[in-house]
């Protein structure tokens, strides 16, 4: 019988196993882990809607982009798109990121001066606050440390993450929120903000706060997620890694690779509106249908070997990290901004490698590693 802890550990075994659909007890849910059934349940908001009183994520932030469909989810979401269009991240956010990540690697290595060894954790020094400052700076939000926002990231994710597992949500994550309201709120006043031209295209403020919410710790758990994930699976294939080092061109799809096999969001959720079938198995309406984006990742029809970490593989970009239809990550081509920026960085520190105690990724909804401790040589 499969268990909560084991998806969490390890998720890949049950997900083989079922593929491409099938029940699973501790979600209450079916589970979707082949790629075509995926791509259809994505693409079509009208059989397997989001806009459901169990969406996890709503529960904890309210009604957002996220958890509405049609023309609501259209009113919720425009206003918030145009900046984050492939040619308009580059233009707007390439500089900030490159020196973000400069600044943070002259931490990390004032650290290190004053420790005389090279050590740390990438997780907390670097994939964290490069995170949160940019979604900070994205939005227009108010200052707040890094600590401070990723203090409320950890306890609003946690609650998502429990809610999805069917537990109510926790007395931590409502008062993360609410702080995060507060901050939130007091930048929308901000004449030349994103949250200043979602209020005046019509949104209110608690859509505004919900929307910057989802945006906000759906970018911080997307980057320090590929961020983690991509280094954990360079460090831990050093076959691969050295074929990264001999030719740096490989990066971008090495981190293509890692999202295929251990996407920072696995999981997203979806509701039967009708009844109907998925590959012979009878879907009741009402019936929730969760979208394994790991599993879609390792579909061996459409990926050859598929639990195998490849840099050179050549459709690594056919994962559905990001997911696929209306609800397609906004910030993807952000994201991938700052994940190699930070790769290329993190990899030029001599003789890098894995601590022997930094732990594997770990996680149902959100997975990564808890810390990535790395040492290199000084």
């Amino acid at each position: 019988m499969v268990t909560l802890e084991q998806l969490e550990r390890d998720p890949h075994p049950t997900l083989a196993a079922i593929r491409p659909v099938g029940w699973v007890d501790p979600l209450n849910s079916w589970v979707v882990t082949s790629r075509a059934l995926a791509v259809q349940v994505l693409r079509d908001p009208e059989t397997f809607t989001v806009d459901d009183p169990r969406f996890s994520t709503a529960q904890v932030v309210g009604p957002s982009m996220l958890s509405l469909d049609g023309n609501p989810h259209k009113a919720h979401r425009d206003p918030f798109e145009s900046p984050f269009g492939l040619a308009e991240t580059r233009h707007r956010f390439a500089a900030p990121v490159q020196q973000t990540v400069a600044d943070l690697m002259t931490a990390i290595h004032q650290t290190t001066a004053a420790a005389g060894r090279g050590t740390a954790d990438l997780r907390t020094a670097l994939a964290g606050p490069l995170s949160v400052a940019v979604v900070a700076y994205s939005l227009g939000l108010p200052p707040a440390s890094a600590p401070a926002v990723l203090g409320w990231y950890s306890d609003i994710s946690e609650s998502v993450s429990g809610v999805s597992a069917g537990r109510p949500v926790t007395d931590a994550g409502a008062a993360a929120f609410a702080e995060l309201h507060k901050h939130v709120a007091s930048g929308i006043d901000s004449g030349d903000s994103l949250l200043a031209a979602a209020a005046h295209a019509g949104l209110g403020v608690d859509q505004v706060v919900a929307n910057a919410a989802v945006l906000m710790f759906g970018g911080i758990e997307t980057t320090e997620g590929m961020i983690t994930n991509a280094l954990w699976y360079l460090l831990t294939n050093p076959d691969q890694l050295a074929l990264v080092q001999a030719d740096p061109t490989l990066l971008p799809n090495a981190i293509e690779e890692s999202l295929r096999l251990e996407p920072a969001a696995a999981v997203v959720d979806r509701y039967a509106t009708r009844d109907g079938e998925l590959a012979g198995r009878r879907i009741r309406r009402g019936d929730m249908v969760t979208v394994s984006l790991a599993g879609a990742g390792r579909d061996p029809d459409v990926f050859e070997d598929p639990g195998t970490f490849d840099v050179r593989r050549t459709n690594a970009r056919r994962h559905l990290a990001f997911a696929s239809g209306p609800h397609i990550c906004l910030g993807m081509h952000l994201t991938r901004l700052e994940t190699l920026a930070a790769l290329e960085a993190v990899l030029q520190l001599p003789g890098l490698r894995l601590a022997p105690d930094s732990p594997p990724p770990h996680g149902l909804v959100f997975r990564k590693p808890s810390a990535l401790n790395v040492t290199w040589d000084v």
